[in-house]
């Protein structure tokens, strides 16, 4: 009887619990479930104590701040909350009211770090942070928050980076990447909380004229991308490629050209035994400090031998031996090149980086300790090694790589890994330290390859895994698909520019100059943003010249109708748009359509020659 009565009670109790999930459940419960469910954010809050209620973000909010770290703060927030659709919200000093967002920088919160916040919302929302660091990054949640809605659940997070470098490489290093691209890269990582830009590049020399081969940037230009990152926590570190990948720097100057044993001289090498490559390379490390305010510079320093080997250059071995001695071997030449630029830089207040795959361990001289290793590729020397050794190790790993027209991350593969910054090329470490953090990389490898828009399209999903895997839970989610919902919820950063509109519908067209030169074309808008322009004889393209990454980047070549291949990058232009019509750039080179002397199209940098400017009337 007793057993009856349980297998009763537990039938009732059963039957209890299916009417319970069968019948509707209130609307006020299932608000109270998603008030107290933890925020979507990328990346994830890790630790969220809900409370009941939420915040809501309505017309007549402020932001509160006092101090002039809390102001620069509420300044740039004000302004991306415009950006962003929120309106004009004003910063204020004072106390706080209900609606209000208020920011404090308290350096007594010396455990939330130099990066990390805590955030509180409820009848208003406060961002605290020991730094003004840490203030923004809370920012960056807030804008995410509302992007979704203005209200946001009522609760609590300490939000701590796990790692302070979580970065971007990108080489602008031969193909020329617009200001605009960079300038939405650079917001795009704030967003997401990464604060490395490492940018190898050309910047116009004005010591060195003969090194101004296209593409290079101007110091305004580059003091206008600093500034940016300086106002949004973004670093950026430039880098000069050396010894090797020295070509965009010495191809006119054979005099510091590396020479083999066969009198052939190597146009990318740089030769270290020579005082003067020295004295070539920190004045452009100067030129350099007059635009970049970093705490770095990166030298790369990587595949200095690429495709050849030590014993073609007996100079280096000479070099060595009357430096260091009988035992030296031809890689201390190398080694105390780094270690020569090392300390030109410490006396600058600079800190060295550069790639690893150098480090063979075939050299005598080591590296000038604090050197910051980006580790890239699986070679004699393990990440294991390099930081028993003491040198801070950067995990740049080639899984992490998007190439032009070649190896592109496999981020959801990594993702379901549940890959982080300890795992590198060759070996999986067990602790975090000495692991500065992680990067991912952009290479130009085909030029041609891709166009910028869809590199950018191609880095969204990498760029929100790095910004995860470097700052928290490498894998928040189940499943991936789950995990690219947050992107999807969170958006874009507020400021960005739409680099895909094309200024003029689909349609055909007389172009014109003020000079009188016209162009009859029909205009198409390519999946990707830009515009092909087809005329009676084809579509136009920039066609000749020397090709450096499969791109023709020589000043003057012309652009000629060809057939039309909608796989052609290089017949794919942007339409600027200026005061008084529209500039022609091509997609790839980046250089805008001038007219010669004798009517012909030709690319040129815009500050070699002016660009043409087309008036355009539909037909």
């Amino acid at each position: 009887m007793a057993e009856r009565r349980k297998r009763r009670f537990r039938f009732i109790g059963f039957a209890a619990v299916c009417a319970l999930l069968a019948a509707p459940v209130p609307a006020s419960a299932v608000a109270a479930q998603q008030e107290r469910a933890v925020p979507v954010t990328v990346p994830a809050l890790a630790d969220w104590t809900p409370e009941n209620g939420s915040y809501a973000f309505r017309p007549g909010a402020r932001i509160v701040a006092g101090s002039t770290s809390e102001r620069r703060v509420a300044d740039t927030l004000a302004d991306d909350l415009k950006a962003a659709g929120h309106g004009r919200v004003p910063v204020v000093r004072g106390a706080a009211r209900p609606g209000d967002i208020v920011i404090h920088v308290g350096p007594g919160r010396r455990a939330l770090g130099d990066e990390g916040y805590e955030l509180h919302a409820g009848a208003r929302l406060s961002v605290t942070a020991a730094t003004g660091t840490g203030a923004f990054y809370g920012t960056r949640t807030l804008l995410q928050l509302l992007a979704q809605g203005d209200r946001v659940p009522a609760g609590r997070t300490v939000d701590v980076p796990r790692y302070r470098e979580r970065g971007v490489g990108v080489c602008a290093c031969y193909v020329h990447i617009s200001l605009p691209w960079l300038e939405n890269l650079v917001r795009e990582m704030a967003y997401h909380k990464l604060n490395q830009l490492l940018l190898e590049l050309k910047v116009k020399s004005a010591a060195h004229p003969e090194a101004d081969t296209w593409g290079y940037y101007t110091q305004d230009e580059m003091r206008r991308l600093v500034a940016l990152g300086d106002r949004y926590h973004v670093e950026i570190i430039p880098e000069i490629n050396s010894p090797g990948h020295m070509d965009p720097w010495i191809e006119n100057r054979p005099d510091l050209q590396l020479t083999d044993s066969d009198g052939t001289r190597q146009p990318a090498r740089l030769d270290v035994t020579q005082p003067a490559a020295f004295d070539y390379y920190t004045s452009l490390m100067d030129e350099y400090a007059q635009v970049f305010t970093a705490s770095s510079w990166h030298m790369g320093a990587d595949e200095y031998m690429l495709g050849s080997d030590y014993s073609k250059y007996p100079q280096m071995l000479r070099y060595a031996r009357e430096k260091y001695g009988a035992d030296a071997t031809p890689q201390d030449a190398y080694i105390d090149f780094i270690n020569r630029v090392q300390a030109y830089a410490a006396g600058k207040g600079r800190k060295l980086r550069i790639w690893n795959d150098g480090l063979t361990g075939a050299n005598t001289v080591p590296v000038a300790p604090g050197t910051t290793v980006e580790h890239w590729l699986d070679v004699t020397e393990k990440p294991s090694q390099l930081i028993a050794q003491g040198y801070p190790l950067m995990n740049a790993a080639y899984s992490l790589y998007l190439v032009r027209g070649g190896f592109h991350s496999d981020t959801e593969a990594l993702y379901d890994q549940s890959w982080d910054p300890r795992s590198f090329e060759g070996e999986k470490l067990t602790s975090r330290h000495g692991i500065t953090g992680a990067k991912i990389s952009l290479w130009p490898d085909n030029g041609r390859g891709e166009t910028e828009n869809e590199v950018m399209a191609d880095t969204e999903p990498a760029l929100r895994h790095l910004a995860q895997a470097t700052w928290g839970d490498p894998h928040p989610d189940a499943t991936y698909a789950a995990f690219t919902a947050r992107g999807t919820a969170v958006g874009h950063a507020p400021g960005l520019r739409d680099l895909t509109r094309v200024p003029v519908a689909d349609g055909t067209y007389t172009f014109r100059t003020a000079g009188g030169t016209s162009l009859d074309a029909t205009v198409r808008r390519t999946p990707d943003g830009y515009a092909t322009l087809r005329t009676t004889d084809g579509c136009l393209e920039i066609r000749g010249g020397r090709l450096t990454l499969n791109v023709p980047l020589q000043p003057g070549v012309p652009a000629t109708p060809q057939p039309c291949d909608a796989t052609n990058t290089m017949q794919r232009w942007d339409l600027e748009s200026g005061p008084s019509g529209y500039r022609l750039v091509n997609a790839i080179t980046r250089m805008a359509l001038s007219v010669a002397a004798d009517g012909a199209l030709v690319q040129y940098p815009p500050d070699q020659h002016p660009p043409a400017i087309w008036h355009v009337t539909a037909h």
